[in-house]
């Protein structure tokens, strides 16, 4: 496995969402690469930001998509705004040499209100990331009218071939993370749909939205040992990003902390 470190853990509303921190504290941080998570503020400069990346030569092989594209696609009025968000997040990762492009398909205050919607979108963004030569995956991401799980299903029953992306504290906030280990859900890793991992901690109770921000390993109650002892029965061998947020008070990223988990997760 490789283990990635997402930038939204390092680079945020905290140090003014500075992408250029990146080159000092990937020399600091011990994971094997990173996963890009997209801001908003960054589309007008994109073309610097691309340069910029491509010039740190770091092994970024998985860009996050810009997480208000979700709310976009579930209302006619944002539509067409959030499909030029997601071709400008594909032609990133095309010049970045990343492989894989994370999506959160719904999402914002509308969430899965309007979810016919998000899932009529998949098949087009689905042939656009195909013709930058990316795999798209998409997200478990919360809800506030179903929840995650169902959302899955009815996903992969429209789209049979359809590529996911499992978070262990978005299942958690839902209470579905023990659903992963059971056998009538085995046909998500079996089948080859869940391609990859994001890992944060929850720390509350389901559905505590004050509370849903990812922490890191160990500062939440999500049982790890159990993850792992079910990553070791599926030989997954696919790539794992840590997405815990930890800063200090002045705004810096705890890297003592973040690398501490990274310590964690090689153990698995």
């Amino acid at each position: 496995m490789k283990i990635l470190c997402s930038t939204g853990g390092i680079i945020g509303p905290h140090n003014q969402r500075n992408y250029r921190l990146l080159e000092s504290y990937s020399k600091e941080l011990s994971c094997d690469g990173f996963e890009l998570m997209m801001y908003k503020a960054w589309y007008k400069e994109i073309d610097d930001l691309i340069s910029y990346l491509k010039g740190l030569q770091l092994y970024i092989p998985v860009v996050h998509c810009e997480k208000s594209i979700g709310r976009c696609l579930g209302t006619s009025e944002e539509l067409e705004q959030g499909f030029e968000f997601f071709i400008m997040d594909c032609r990133l990762a095309k010049e970045i040499s990343a492989q894989k492009l994370v999506l959160h398909l719904w999402g914002g205050m509308v969430s899965d209100s309007n979810f016919e919607n998000n899932l009529s979108c998949y098949e087009k963004l689905n042939k656009i990331a195909e013709q930058y030569g990316l795999e798209l995956l998409i997200e478990n991401i919360v809800c506030n009218v179903k929840d995650p799980m169902t959302r899955w299903c009815q996903l992969v029953e429209r789209y049979p071939n359809i590529h996911l992306v499992f978070d262990t504290k978005m299942a958690a906030f839902h209470g579905q993370l023990e659903l992963l280990y059971q056998k009538e859900y085995e046909w998500l890793w079996k089948n080859g749909h869940i391609c990859h991992y994001h890992i944060g901690d929850y720390g509350s109770t389901p559905m505590d939205w004050a509370n849903l921000k990812s922490l890191p390993i160990g500062k939440g109650n999500i049982d790890f040992n159990s993850f792992a002892a079910f990553l070791k029965t599926t030989n997954y061998n696919g790539l794992l990003t840590l997405e815990g947020t930890a800063f200090h008070d002045n705004g810096e990223a705890d890297v003592t902390l973040l690398n501490n988990c990274f310590k964690i997760m090689r153990g698995w």
